[in-house]
């Protein structure tokens, strides 16, 4: 039997679409039941037999922080997909991003290295990749800088990459992949789908930064076949194109009608943007939504390289521009 974690999330809630679709035996844990609406409106977007799909699916209530109903949650585990993560850039996070994101995984590894698993796949981020000073692409040899100005979401999840390193030295077969900005419809209020929102909305500038964009289904489709695979203890860039956010929002624009950001955002605004942000959430007490490491990955060329991940597993990507269509049309859909 396979177990997911962070099944009710965006790459969690496919990747279970697609373990059903080939009648594979799983099981999922949640911890918010509300949230099964979510799987459940993912699956309507590739079948009209939601309910029948999504009752293959044996639910267990659990969280990744609560080592009880872990231990029932792996009974008769063969297999681990761990999708689950805490998102967040708000320094005042850091704590429960360490808990839920190197603890929580600590957790997952053990279990997993005490159940003799076969094998456990781990949901990273490009978030845990170094940076090059020259303009040649980043690729998974470029490790992560400890001594630079990262976030803290950067920090939790290069611990949690830490926690299944170890596991390997202990005999766990793991493989990671890193996704840049993953695309994918059913998800409005949060990552990529805020995007969607803020631009139909009418988004009034655009950053000069670039970074790497992926459509949620090849992540999917990438763990799938790594999981399959004879590849254990190594971690995959999974990157479809590198964009600026300028050319990002201009073909998000393009297919939700709308017109694309026409003023850019200087280094000045940002500055003065992630300073103001601060002394918002300082008086109000409400969540930071734009950082000081926002501010500077805005502006900063980060390109990585996905030939790892198309050799290994000789695959072809979703054109980035036809995974934007796709997302665009169900948003419009759903307003």
């Amino acid at each position: 039997m396979i177990l997911v974690t962070g099944g009710t999330g965006l790459v969690g809630s496919h990747l279970l679409f697609e373990l059903v679709k080939n009648n594979q035996n799983i099981r999922a844990i949640y911890r918010n039941k509300e949230k099964l609406e979510s799987v459940k409106k993912v699956f309507s977007y590739f079948s009209d037999e939601v309910t029948i799909l999504f009752n293959k699916i044996e639910w267990v209530e659990a969280d990744i922080l609560n080592i009880p109903q872990l231990t029932e949650a792996f009974k008769g585990i063969t297999k681990v997909y761990h999708c689950a993560a805490f998102i967040s850039f708000d320094p005042k996070d850091y704590h429960t991003l360490r808990k839920t994101n190197i603890e929580g995984t600590a957790n997952i590894v053990n279990l997993s290295l005490a159940n003799s698993i076969e094998k456990l796949c781990y949901v990273s981020s490009i978030a845990t990749l170094g940076n090059k000073e020259d303009a040649s692409l980043i690729d998974e040899e470029i490790f992560w800088n400890p001594e630079a100005d990262n976030s803290v979401y950067s920090i939790t999840k290069n611990g949690a990459e830490m926690e299944v390193w170890r596991g390997t030295q202990e005999g766990l077969d793991a493989v990671i992949i890193n996704p840049g900005i993953i695309l994918g419809a059913g998800f409005w209020h949060a990552g990529s789908g805020l995007l969607f929102k803020k631009v139909y909305n009418k988004l009034p500038y655009y950053v000069t930064g670039t970074t790497g964009y992926v459509d949620v289904i090849d992540v999917v489709q990438c763990m799938l076949l790594l999981m399959k695979s004879n590849i254990v203890n190594q971690r995959f860039v999974v990157v479809a194109k590198n964009l600026s956010f300028k050319q990002c929002t201009e073909i998000i624009a393009k297919y939700l009608n709308i017109e694309s950001p026409k003023k850019q955002a200087t280094s000045l605004m940002l500055a003065i943007g992630w300073r103001a942000d601060w002394l918002k959430s300082l008086l109000t007490g409400k969540p930071r939504m734009f950082t000081k490491q926002n501010a500077t990955s805005a502006l900063t060329i980060t390109d990585y390289n996905n030939q790892k991940i198309t050799k290994a597993l000789n695959y072809n990507f979703t054109p980035i521009e036809k995974t934007i269509e796709r997302v665009a049309n169900q948003f419009l859909k759903e307003q």
